[in-house]
């Protein structure tokens, strides 16, 4: 079952975010090893895989999670995430409505993309386990991302949202996570800070601190 401290430390990664001298499930063990707390499989972007390359690449990521004890999330792809049987899934506020697949869920964990206070007053979270909220700083890994809302967005949703689960995302390094733990997340999720790290042992053990 799913647990707020799952979201201490998300990595999110896809072949899009590993340079090419490096192979993606060497990345996503050496973050496990190091204790990643929760792993989204995001494959979006020019070059990344489709079809049935992504659905094997997804079963091996989903298998080396589960031997870690660490949730295996699939980004937006619903069908893909139903067919492997991730132990959840992860949508934006332009993906499929929460509503239309909950019923395909249940006991499983759905994650939603809230930005702002407008977003969160048109979102159903009567399904949903945690919010992904961001983007906090200016980032370079999503194509389509918005002008960043800071930690204190997090602070404004939590007058809300009392003690539901949320997690800070876009643009979190080692320099300012800590903002965004002050502002009462219950973690930090990052992309591009663990997955170009040369160092990702060290890396999550600093986030872990």
């Amino acid at each position: 079952m799913f647990q707020p401290d799952d979201l201490r430390l998300y990595f999110i990664c896809g072949t899009q975010d590993i340079s090419n001298e490096r192979d993606i499930v060497d990345v996503v063990k050496a973050a496990l090893d190091a204790g990643i707390t929760m792993f989204q499989f995001r494959e979006k972007g020019k070059g990344t895989l489709i079809g049935k390359e992504k659905e094997l690449l997804a079963i091996k990521l989903k298998e080396l999670c589960r031997s870690y004890n660490v949730p295996f999330i699939v980004n937006d792809d619903v069908s893909l995430a139903i067919a492997i049987d991730a132990d959840g899934i992860h949508v934006g506020q332009d993906d499929e409505n929460v509503s239309h697949f909950a019923q395909q869920f249940q006991h499983k964990i759905i994650g939603l993309s809230v930005g702002n206070i407008e977003e969160y007053q048109n979102s159903d979270l009567a399904h949903v386990d945690y919010i992904g909220v961001g983007p906090m700083f200016p980032t370079s890994s999503k194509d389509d991302a918005n002008a960043p809302v800071g930690p204190e967005m997090i602070l404004k949703l939590r007058e809300k949202l009392q003690d539901f689960p949320m997690v800070g995302i876009g643009g979190i390094s080692l320099a300012n996570y800590k903002q965004v733990m002050k502002a009462q997340a219950n973690g930090v999720s990052v992309i591009s800070a663990i997955a170009q790290s040369n160092d990702i042992k060290t890396t999550v053990h600093q986030f872990l601190q």
